[in-house]
C-alpha cells in the first residue's frame, strides 16, 4: 500500500514539475522573485549602509514577497484544472485525492524552493563582505520555506473552491493577509474590549510573522516548526475536503 501511494505520489509530482517548465510561468516567477528580493534588500533594506554583516534586510520583507507571490503560484492549482475540466480526468486516474492534493502541493513547494535556492548570491556577497553567523542564515532560509509552504498551502485550498484564478489570487491574499499581520496592534486592538486575554493571545500566535522572526533569529523553536506544520495540514486537508465536495456536486 505504502509503496504504491509512493509510485501515485511521484507520478503527479514529476507531471506537475514538468508543467512548471513547459510554459514561461516558471521562468517570469523566478525572475521576478529574485529581481524583487534583490532591490528589497539592497535599496529599501539598506543593506550596504548598514555595514552589518548579515541578512536580516534580505529576511525581512520575505514575508511581504509571499503574501503576492506565492497565491500567484497557488491559484493555478486547482482552478485552472477545474476551469478546463482536467480536475474529472485526474481524479480518475488510480490515484486518490489526498494523493493528488500531496502531490501537486509538494510540486509547487519544492519550485518555490528553488526560486529561494537560487538566491544564494547574496549570501555568498555577505560573506565575502564580512563574517557572519551562517548557522542563523540557513535558519532563517528553512524558516522562509517553511513559511512559503504555509502560504502555499492556504492558496491551494482556496483555489479548489473557484474555477476562476483571479478570484482565487485575491481570496488567497486576503486570507494570508490575515495570518500575516494577525499578531500585530492594528488587528487585535478592536477586540480587546470583547475577547479574553487567553483568546488575543491565541489570535496573535497565529501570526506568520511571530513564528518567521523567531526562526529569522537562528533560533529553530520546535514550536514554530510545528505551527507551520499544522498550518499546511490543516489547509491540505480542508483542500482534501473541497475537492471531495466539489466532486460530488
Amino acid at each position: 500500500m505504502s509503496q504504491q501511494f509512493s509510485g501515485n505520489l511521484g507520478t503527479v509530482l514529476r507531471r506537475e514539475l514538468a508543467s512548471y517548465f513547459a510554459t514561461p510561468v516558471a521562468y517570469v516567477f523566478i525572475l521576478i522573485f529574485l529581481i524583487m528580493a534583490a532591490a528589497f534588500t539592497f535599496y529599501l533594506g539598506g543593506f550596504f549602509e548598514r555595514e552589518i554583516a548579515d541578512l536580516e534586510p534580505f529576511f525581512r520583507f520575505h514575508p511581504w514577497l509571499y503574501l503576492f507571490l506565492v497565491p500567484a503560484i497557488g491559484m493555478r492549482l486547482w482552478a485552472e484544472e477545474r476551469k478546463y475540466g482536467t480536475i474529472e480526468l485526474l481524479l480518475t486516474l488510480p490515484i486518490t485525492a489526498t494523493e493528488a492534493v500531496i502531490a501537486k502541493f509538494l510540486a509547487a513547494w519544492l519550485f518555490i524552493g528553488l526560486a529561494l535556492v537560487l538566491t544564494f548570491p547574496i549570501w555568498i556577497t555577505v560573506n565575502m563582505l564580512g563574517d557572519p553567523d551562517n548557522g542563523v542564515i540557513l535558519a532563517a532560509y528553512i524558516g522562509s520555506w517553511f513559511m512559503a509552504g504555509g502560504f502555499l498551502a492556504i492558496s491551494a485550498c482556496l483555489s479548489a473552491l473557484t474555477r476562476n484564478q483571479v478570484v482565487a489570487f485575491i481570496l488567497a491574499v486576503v486570507v494570508c493577509f490575515l495570518f500575516l499581520l494577525s499578531g500585530l496592534p492594528m488587528v487585535l486592538d478592536p477586540f480587546r474590549a470583547i475577547l479574553p486575554q487567553p483568546m488575543l493571545d491565541a489570535i496573535a500566535n497565529l501570526s506568520f510573522l511571530v513564528h518567521f522572526s523567531s526562526i529569522s533569529r537562528g533560533v529553530i523553536d520546535l514550536r514554530d516548526v510545528l505551527y507551520f506544520a499544522l498550518v499546511i495540514g490543516f489547509w491540505l486537508i480542508a483542500n482534501r475536503i473541497v475537492l471531495e465536495i466539489k466532486k460530488a456536486s
